[in-house]
């Protein structure tokens, strides 16, 4: 007689929604930091690399998308912490925009004139940094997160 065992294998998306998290994020900030290159070079060649105690604009594009990756798990824990439903693309877009709006409001307006100004950086901005073509920046990075985010998402 034979018998047979029915095996049930458990699947952690954990994993995986973090990778898509480092791979949107990163995909995001390439975008963003392709606009940089063209409308704040000074802010990738000088500012972000001073922030670690660094010079010139592959220091900083390097910080700039290894930021991006951070930014962009942190974007995937939030998505899944609060369990919202990426599956509409509109909805996708919208969240990513909205994040990519925080984040300029908190750490673009807020903390980086702060670190800049503790680190002595020569290129320390006002606080608080309200600066439009950063926040367009950002919302690029959000909507490329937003739109790349949920196609990475299992994949990965």
């Amino acid at each position: 007689m034979a018998s047979e065992t029915a095996t049930t294998r458990l699947e952690s998306t954990t994993t995986a929604s973090w990778r898509a998290g480092v791979a949107a994020g990163s995909l995001a900030a390439v975008v963003m930091g392709a606009m940089m290159v063209v409308q704040m070079r000074p802010v990738l060649e000088v500012a972000i690399p001073s922030m670690y105690g660094l010079m010139g604009g592959a220091a900083g594009f390097t910080i700039h998308v290894a930021h991006g990756a951070i930014l962009g798990v942190a974007f995937a824990g939030l998505v899944s912490a609060l369990d919202f439903d990426l599956d509409g693309s509109s909805r996708s877009l919208g969240a990513g925009v909205a994040y990519g709006v925080v984040l300029w409001a908190v750490l673009a307006v807020l903390v980086m004139p702060v670190w800049l100004g503790a680190v002595g950086s020569p290129a320390n901005p006002p606080l608080p940094n309200v600066n439009v073509t950063s926040l367009v920046g950002h919302v690029v990075y959000g909507a490329v997160l937003g739109a790349s985010y949920p196609a990475l998402d299992g994949v990965l």
